[in-house]
């Protein structure tokens, strides 16, 4: 009797688990709604407006209509990596794969090797922290003073960085890190002006053998740091790390729906989504969610995991225009996310809507 009342219980709080975590109404775009590719690598959200980078150029949201950008309007490369915004003076910053660009007040400027202190044309990411521009490229990092135009270069000469192939940087007030391809993570501490570096202490390519006692793998992706928690992607995994302790996660005893990670993003330190190859993935510090078209029917799917391991299809009508996600931002409570196969708005569903 006890253990039936007991397995009640579960059930019940799996469905509380399930039906209080986000739900959405997808609306999905494509090269038929306007955008110039279907593979998007990069979405920002700017107040009502919404940016995607493309494989073949820059898309912008507006009243229900895209506008494309492309090399022929000043923009460096058809090819865009990563967008990020100033928040102070609504610039738009752009990685693509033949420079940096920056679009402001209805124009491009473009820095390259040849016209600025850029480490490589090649750019796979940009933050901005402020009066600075931190861009990860293919050699090394890179920073640009905004208010004075210096540049300041960052490789294996003078930071602990043993691999140059930078593929993603944060930047907060007091730490800006880097996600270096096959070199782990690197931070830069503001008020010290130090760099230190962070990698896979047990040096396995292929398993994890220790846990939880340093960053999961070298092969790093993507970084994000808010509230003095860093959350790290990478092919092998995900790493939180709060400053004093690590905590991995893998597809096998967690809610990632795979190790291979393209993007991660925290909301606060502890609300966290993943881009991965097999869905985006939500995590509210104890539970999970992800969102995809099922992998062998394509049917609109959620599956929810709470903190006992307990997995919980949720009934959805809608989901995102991909299983293949690269990255996704935020606009209140919705999301904007970049797939292999358009962009996805995820409208948020409130408690007592019809799905």
């Amino acid at each position: 009797m006890r253990h039936a009342i007991l397995i009640g219980a579960l059930l019940a709080a799996s469905g509380l688990v399930a039906q209080d975590m986000p739900r959405y109404r997808w609306e999905n775009f494509t090269t038929a709604q306007g955008l110039p590719d279907n593979r998007v690598y990069s979405v920002c959200v700017d107040g009502d407006r919404v940016w995607a980078g493309t494989d073949n150029g820059l898309a912008l949201y507006e009243k229900g209509r895209w506008k494309v950008f492309t090399p022929a309007d000043g923009l460096a490369h058809r090819a865009v990596l990563y967008v990020a915004l100033d928040k102070r003076t609504h610039d738009l910053w752009i990685a693509t794969m033949g420079g940096l660009s920056r679009y402001s007040a209805g124009r491009f400027d473009t820095f390259t090797q040849l016209n600025s202190g850029l480490a490589n044309d090649v750019v796979y990411g940009v933050a901005v922290q402020g009066d600075f521009v931190w861009a990860a490229t293919a050699a090394g990092g890179s920073r640009l003073n905004t208010r004075t135009g210096e540049w300041s270069l960052y490789n294996e000469r003078n930071t602990p960085m043993y691999e140059i192939w930078t593929y993603n940087v944060t930047a907060a007030p007091d730490k800006v890190y880097y996600a270096v391809w096959g070199g782990g993570v690197l931070e830069y501490d503001v008020k010290t002006d130090h760099w230190k570096d962070y990698n896979d202490p047990d040096g396995e390519t292929e398993i994890v053998l220790h846990k939880d006692e340093g960053l999961i793998h070298e092969i790093t992706t993507s970084v994000s740091y808010v509230n003095q928690i860093l959350w790290v992607a990478t092919y092998f995994g995900a790493s939180r790390y709060d400053g004093r302790n690590w905590r991995n996660f893998l597809d096998k005893d967690s809610g990632l729906p795979s190790n291979f990670l393209n993007q991660v993003k925290t909301i606060d330190g502890t609300k966290t989504w993943f881009s991965t190859d097999k869905g985006l993935a939500y995590f509210d510090g104890e539970n999970w969610a992800t969102y995809r078209p099922a992998l062998d029917t394509h049917a609109p799917e959620m599956l929810v995991r709470d903190a006992a391991g307990k997995v919980t299809r949720v009934a959805v009508d809608t989901a995102p225009a991909y299983h293949y996600t690269f990255g996704v931002d935020f606009q209140g409570d919705d999301l904007w996310v970049a797939t292999a196969k358009g962009v996805s708005h995820g409208i948020r569903i409130k408690t007592g809507d019809s799905k």
